[in-house]
């Protein structure tokens, strides 16, 4: 068992709401000092100076002694959902995730050698190099082929459920925005590109090798727009560090009907996405790509990377209000008669306050051998 048993299942919320103030100090003592010791316990089995050090290597010093396979648990933090996070690459033996109520009862029992079994069915079957692929919708442009509006969002999803809203609510939001454009705005001024990412969460792979490989959609890129965060209405729109683009795109959120977006925050210039969702594959070359940030719904909590990231969690009101607006952005970028303008904002960085570059494109890998991460 390779991860800490949580002295309490109870989110703090509900702590913070039911418990008298002193035990609730208690109770956060009490596993602030278990994160400690269990911390020292990782690094004197190892070996290693450092927890993360240790955490990272526990699982290969166990698969080296003998070990048949791993029990881990990382709880999000709220009601019986956990991210599903520490299996490790090249890894032979199977990690099984429980949920935090059911590893910390066999925890107890192993922890007090009352001898728990656990059966396990666990069958995998190595397949090699499996290529992977991108898929890529087009409506061409009549009188600027060469020049491109571009929807985004990644179709592949972390392993712990469905991806119902990481990303399966971007891909049906895109996919929904081209449904709409193709029948009422079948001959767009610029070529309308959807743009359906493999590999996202294995760092973006997909998406910069897209970028990598197509220059010239890069080059003549009008606009992106990207949403990946989850299933909630879009509340936060910034111009992605783009001093000049800051006018462009609140010109034309301007004209999208104020029941869509009434909800919206505008971020005032805002920074270039360096990582973390596909726009930035994007952003990293100057270009005017534009992520749509969705209200919270406790995505971190509940769904992002966990096992209760399924369709019931999928709120379609919400999805609509986003198609709807993703769709009327692609028309007004198309129809715009001025590129959108690259000039790049002075970047500070909001953790230190000082100046700060933009971020490098990074060089997509195309085998396994080749993957960083």
């Amino acid at each position: 068992m390779v991860s800490m048993a949580q002295p309490t299942c109870r989110p703090d919320a509900n702590w913070r709401e039911f418990a008298d103030s002193a035990s609730f100090a208690r109770m956060r003592a009490q596993r602030a000092e278990m994160t400690r010791a269990w911390s020292q316990r990782v690094m004197r089995a190892t070996g290693d100076t450092s927890a993360a050090a240790a955490t990272r290597n526990l699982p290969a010093r166990l698969t080296a002694a003998g070990a048949r396979g791993l029990f881990t648990h990382l709880w999000a933090t709220g009601w019986g959902v956990d991210r599903i996070f520490n299996a490790r690459p090249g890894q032979t033996i199977p990690s099984i995730d429980l949920g935090c109520e059911d590893y910390g009862l066999v925890f107890r029992l192993a922890e007090n050698r009352q001898g728990p079994v656990v059966r396990v069915t666990a069958e995998s079957q190595s397949l090699g190099e499996v290529p992977v692929f991108n898929v890529i919708g087009e409506i061409k442009g009549s009188e600027k082929p060469n020049e491109y509006v571009m929807l985004s969002a990644h179709f592949d999803s972390w392993d712990g459920a469905s991806g119902a809203t990481d990303n399966g609510t971007g891909t049906i939001t895109m996919l929904e925005a081209m449904r709409i454009l193709k029948l009422a705005y079948p001959n767009p001024r610029r070529t309308i590109l959807v743009g359906h990412w493999s590999g996202e969460e294995q760092g973006l792979v997909g998406s910069r090798a897209y970028a990598a490989d197509h220059p010239e959609v890069v080059s003549g890129m009008q606009a992106l727009f990207n949403q990946d965060n989850g299933t909630g209405r879009v509340v936060n729109v910034s111009a992605s560090g783009l001093v000049d683009a800051t006018g462009t795109l609140a010109g034309w959120l301007a004209r999208v009907p104020r029941e869509i977006t009434r909800h919206i925050n505008f971020g005032f210039v805002g920074a270039p996405g360096g990582g973390g969702t596909d726009h930035a594959s994007f952003v990293c070359y100057g270009a005017p790509a534009f992520g749509l940030g969705s209200l919270n719904w406790d995505y971190f909590t509940y769904t992002w990377h966990t096992n209760r990231d399924t369709f019931d969690k999928v709120v379609f009101d919400d999805i609509r209000n986003n198609v709807v607006l993703t769709a009327m952005l692609a028309y007004l970028a198309s129809e715009d008669p001025n590129m959108v303008s690259r000039t790049r904002a002075n970047i500070v960085s909001p953790f230190t306050g000082r100046a700060s570059t933009w971020p490098a494109c990074q060089t997509p890998p195309r085998k396994s051998s080749e993957w960083a991460r």
